[in-house]
């Protein structure tokens, strides 16, 4: 089995695309895209920062077990921009994600309400959950795990990843959400941000892909997928 994907240290971030007020990168599972604590010099931000030679704003975010595109801002204004077409749902991401089990369909949607609980996971509440929709397609099919394409239509924390634990098809390698042991057997959670289509400040849209590394790949051809 692989080794387990991890940041590493003072490693330049790889560049997707850049202009004067954005800049797109290719982010590794296994760093965080912000600072976890107070001079975290190993985050993705902070590295950007000191291969650039300025300041990065932040737009979005990807957990730190996630790979794909990540965008930042380079100027208060460029960030403003940014962050109201997030809140406006003008901005389309795609995933590619690994789930266990063999997925009934070959598309369809997951309307489903979720919160935070003090646990820090994220559940289904059809109370007091906020709304939740995501979108999803069968890529590829194997006899105990299902690759999808999933567009998450809410930009909720840990959407695509507790979606997929409610409807019983956690994905790969998440030890947060289905059964430990099992999903240990993974080097990586399989969750990877292909593509990211977004209103650019400077005018018209940009539609950015990012392929997954050979780390996702390995990871989808390891071991035995269970729930």
């Amino acid at each position: 089995m692989s080794e387990p994907v991890g940041p590493i240290p003072h490693a330049a971030p790889r560049i997707l695309r850049r202009t004067d007020a954005w800049v797109a990168v290719a982010k590794p599972a296994g760093i965080a895209a912000i600072p976890e604590k107070s001079g975290d010099t190993d985050c993705l931000q902070a590295l950007l920062e000191r291969d650039l030679g300025r300041r990065v704003w932040v737009v979005h975010r990807l957990d730190k077990e996630v790979s794909g595109v990540i965008l930042y801002a380079l100027s208060a204004e460029a960030h403003r921009f940014l962050n109201i077409a997030f809140e406006q749902r003008r901005v389309s991401k795609i995933y590619l994600a690994g789930a266990a089990g063999a997925v009934a369909g070959d598309s369809g949607e997951i309307d489903l309400p979720l919160r935070e609980f003090g646990s820090g996971r994220i559940g289904v509440d059809r109370e007091k959950g906020k709304p939740c929709l995501t979108r999803w397609r069968v890529l590829e099919r194997r006899a105990d795990r299902t690759l999808l394409e999933m567009e998450p239509h809410t930009g909720r924390r840990h959407q695509l990843r507790a979606h997929a634990y409610a409807i019983g098809h956690p994905l790969l390698g998440d030890t947060r959400y289905g059964d430990k042991a099992a999903q240990a057997l993974f080097p990586r959670l399989l969750l990877h941000a292909r593509l990211l289509d977004f209103p650019a400040p400077e005018g018209g849209r940009v539609t950015l892909e990012c392929p997954p590394g050979e780390d996702f790949l390995a990871a989808w051809n390891t071991g035995t997928a269970r729930a």
